[in-house]
C-alpha cells in the first residue's frame, strides 16, 4: 500500500504543472457544467485518450508511430506503457477547447462584472461548436507537440519521441490529425454530458460566478502561454515565434468578433437560453 502512495505521489510532484491546469479544469467545469457532468466526462474522456495513446504506440493509429521513453516509471504512474499524466492532460485540454468554442460561437449578456455566453441545448450539441472544438483542441497539439518534443532541454525530460522525423519541428502530420479525430470523439462525449445538465434547477457545483464563461478560455489560453514560454525560455525562438504568429490572427478575429457580439442577441435567441438553462442568464440585466 505504502508503494501505491509513493507512487501517487511521485506522479504529482514529478507533474506539478499538469496538475495545475488539471485543477484549473475541475474549478471552471463543475461551475460550468456541475460535478455530475464533470466527473462523468474525466472518466470517459480519460479512457478515450488513453485508448488512442495505448493504440498508437502498438499499431500507429491514430497519431502515427511514436514511442515513450521508460525513464519515470520507477517514481511516477504509468499504465500499460503510457505515462498516467498524459492521457489526464487530454481531458482538460478538451474542455478548455469545447468551452472556447461555446463562448465564440454563443450570443453574449453582458452587465456589470458579468458575461455569459446565451447557451442553448442545441447549441451545446450542435455539429458546429464539435468541429470548431475538435479544430481547437487540435491546434492546441500544433503549439505543444514541438515543445514537449524538446522535453529533455526543460522539466518535462525527454518522454517520447516519433519513428521517423516529421515535418513541422520533428512532428509528423499523421500526429495532428490523429489528434483532430480523438478531438472530435472527445467532445462529442462531453457533448452528450454537458447536455444533461439543462433543466429548471442548476446542477450541484454550479454558482453564479461573474464571468465564470471565461475561465475556459483563460485555461485554453494558459496553455498556449506556457509552451510557448518555455520554447523561449529554452532558446527555441523559432518554434516560439512561429507559434506566436499561428495564434495572433485567430485570436485577434475572435477577440473583436466577441466584442461586436456582446448585448447584441435577438429576443428569441435570450428566450432559448433561459428556457433550457434558466439559472445560467439571470440576474436580470440592469
Amino acid at each position: 500500500m505504502s508503494g501505491f502512495f509513493d507512487m501517487a505521489l511521485g506522479t504529482f510532484t514529478c507533474r506539478p504543472y499538469v496538475f495545475a491546469f488539471f485543477a484549473a479544469y475541475l474549478l471552471a467545469a463543475v461551475l460550468h457544467l456541475g460535478w455530475r457532468a464533470v466527473l462523468s466526462f474525466t472518466v470517459v474522456g480519460y479512457l478515450i485518450s488513453f485508448a488512442s495513446e495505448l493504440s498508437s504506440i502498438n499499431n500507429g493509429f491514430p497519431y502515427g508511430w511514436y514511442y515513450y521513453i521508460d525513464a519515470t516509471s520507477n517514481r511516477e504512474l504509468w499504465i500499460a506503457g503510457v505515462p498516467f499524466f498524459d492521457s489526464l492532460s487530454y481531458v482538460f485540454l478538451c474542455y478548455c477547447s469545447y468551452s472556447t468554442a461555446l463562448f465564440v460561437l454563443a450570443p453574449l449578456r453582458g452587465w456589470r462584472w458579468h458575461l455569459v455566453p446565451l447557451e442553448t441545448l442545441a447549441l451545446r450539441k450542435s455539429f458546429v461548436v464539435l468541429l470548431l472544438g475538435s479544430l481547437l483542441q487540435a491546434y492546441l497539439d500544433i503549439i505543444i507537440d514541438p515543445v514537449s518534443l524538446q522535453g529533455k532541454r526543460w522539466f518535462l525530460g525527454q518522454i517520447y519521441g516519433y519513428r521517423e522525423q516529421g515535418h513541422h519541428f520533428g512532428v509528423p502530420l499523421t500526429n495532428y490529425l490523429g489528434w483532430w479525430l480523438v478531438s472530435a470523439c472527445m467532445i462529442f462525449a462531453l457533448q452528450r454530458f454537458a447536455s444533461r445538465a439543462a433543466g429548471a434547477l442548476p446542477p450541484a457545483g454550479v454558482r453564479p460566478v461573474p464571468s465564470k464563461a471565461l475561465l475556459g478560455p483563460i485555461l485554453y489560453l494558459s496553455v498556449i502561454i506556457f509552451n510557448l514560454g518555455m520554447a523561449t525560455l529554452i532558446g527555441e525562438m523559432t518554434i516560439a515565434v512561429s507559434g506566436l504568429f499561428i495564434v495572433f490572427l485567430p485570436l485577434v478575429i475572435c477577440l473583436i468578433g466577441i466584442r461586436r457580439r456582446v448585448n447584441r442577441y435577438r429576443p428569441e435567441e435570450l428566450a432559448e437560453s433561459m428556457r433550457d438553462f434558466p439559472w445560467q442568464a439571470t440576474p436580470k440585466k440592469s
